[in-house]
């Protein structure tokens, strides 16, 4: 068992090796993305002033205070207080407004930040005031630093769904399956050997992408670089689960690709890859969670900025794990060797 999934891994891997069209542009493409976006956002402040408002249980939204009526804010409720007063001293959020307790409003700034000034400004001068200030302070978090992870993990994305999918669609298409089929080799062993030989190259490109655009542009880590790789790893492989139960049983390379893209674009816009979803309807939100996607990267965020350890981001590991383990066996499964 062991020789022949060794076997069928070695072959995977030198053919991926040899795909030079392929493995360039997994190196090239994130690289480009990074580095464009990190020219385009690092000159400047975006438009747009962000606060969280936390009021408890009871809504903000009807409330007459001139603040909170004032054009090009963007005012969103939150429930979590000391995770929004983080996101503040990373300049994530530009004000938060507490609310809960009528008899002790406050709001909090990060002392660096210009929009946090102008937002003060913009409260303290309404008439009637009754606000506290509480201000925190912490390093700047640029848009490039919030956009590495979602870079890396929808360039992941792409090449474990489409990487894995088109391949053993093709193989089932030419008949090379079938003819492997002829051989002792088990459903479990071939998809196994998929994934590892998938998983061990993702890894490769991504840390080697990883380190380079690091030393160009300078990214912001805070967490641990273990708990970051085991992150990386849990959500590629669920990933790759994922390609490979799309292709257990289609023939067509046609409708494979359209499956593919149905699963990668929900995904690259509602994880949270261009822009964070906070603001957005909780119902999406919390549709969100079920994409391995969105685990992977709210995991690998929480890491690099907030310097979450394993402990911290042990829910989005186990769900990714379990995502894996339920993909590759529905994979299994239902996995078909010929094309009938």
């Amino acid at each position: 068992m062991i020789r022949r999934f060794l076997a069928v891994l070695h072959a995977r891997n030198l053919e991926f090796i040899r795909d030079r069209s392929a493995l360039g542009w997994n190196i090239i493409l994130p690289v480009l993305i990074v580095l464009g976006m990190w020219f385009l956002f690092s000159g400047g402040q975006k438009p747009l002033f962000t606060v969280a408002v936390f009021s408890g249980n009871t809504p903000f939204t009807g409330l007459h205070e001139a603040f909170l009526q004032t054009r090009y804010i963007h005012f969103y409720s939150i429930d979590n207080l000391p995770a929004a007063i983080r996101k503040v001293g990373h300049d994530q959020i530009d004000m938060v407004l507490d609310l809960h307790r009528r008899a002790k409003l406050r709001y909090w700034v990060n002392e660096s930040s210009p929009k946090g000034y102008i937002l003060e400004k913009l409260l303290n001068g309404e008439k009637g005031t009754r606000y506290t200030r509480a201000s925190v302070s912490g390093r700047a978090i640029r848009y490039v630093d919030w956009l590495v992870p979602g870079v890396l993990g929808m360039n992941m994305m792409f090449s474990c769904l489409f990487g894995v999918g088109y391949v053993i669609v093709r193989y089932r298409k030419n008949g090379f399956l079938k003819r492997l089929n002829a051989t002792p080799l088990k459903a479990i062993e071939f998809i196994a050997a998929q994934v590892a030989s998938r998983l061990i190259l993702i890894m490769l490109i991504t840390v080697a992408v990883y380190i380079g655009t690091d030393l160009l542009v300078g990214f912001y880590m805070s967490g641990s670089y273990l708990a970051l790789l085991l992150t990386a790893v849990l959500g590629a492989a669920s990933m790759i689960s994922l390609g490979l139960l799309i292709a257990a049983r289609v023939a067509s390379e046609e409708l494979a690709g359209g499956l593919l893209n149905l699963l990668s674009w929900p995904m690259m816009l509602l994880s949270g890859v261009w822009f964070s979803l906070a603001g957005t309807y909780p119902w999406l939100r919390h549709a969100a969670q079920i994409l391995p996607l969105t685990q992977l990267l709210e995991a690998a965020r929480a890491v690099m900025l907030d310097g979450a350890g394993v402990v911290q981001i042990l829910p989005h590991l186990l769900a990714l794990a379990a995502m894996s383990f339920g993909f590759l066996a529905l994979g299994a499964l239902s996995f078909k060797w010929k094309n009938d």
